[in-house]
């Protein structure tokens, strides 16, 4: 699985910043809500998941390209934050029954900040296998 988004590194980053976007803008009742669910504030750590995700896809892709120089890392890194933080303002005012949350945002960043932290973590591993 790992090659097969390495061979397609960019096509995975593209598809997965689609997703997320087709996701936020759902109306909000197509949502599923479980109250055993939200004690476990279980929606802050989906937020945190797909945005985790969404940018170790394009540090791979960075790498992939060796283009993963420090510069490159945080650019990417701010888009992921921002795109967050996009998503957020356009629930609150273009998308149908949805609203903004800053836990929301949070939750997006602390995602984006975890992988990047991951990835300085291991980068000399990731660089090894590519």
């Amino acid at each position: 699985m790992f090659q097969l988004i390495l061979k397609h590194s960019l096509c995975c980053a593209i598809i997965w910043t689609l997703i997320i976007f087709g996701l936020c803008c759902m109306p909000g009742s197509y949502i599923p809500s479980t109250n055993w669910l939200e004690l476990i504030s279980f929606d802050k750590f989906v937020h945190a998941s797909i945005f985790f995700v969404l940018t170790a896809l394009w540090f791979i892709f960075l790498v992939k390209q060796n283009k993963a120089s420090n510069t490159f890392i945080v650019l990417i890194l701010l888009a992921c934050v921002a795109y967050g933080g996009l998503l957020e303002i356009m629930q609150a005012t273009v998308f149908s029954q949805r609203s903004a949350d800053w836990f929301d945002f949070i939750a997006n960043s602390f995602g984006c900040l975890l992988a990047w932290w991951l990835f300085y973590r291991k980068k000399v591993f990731l660089l090894k296998k590519i």
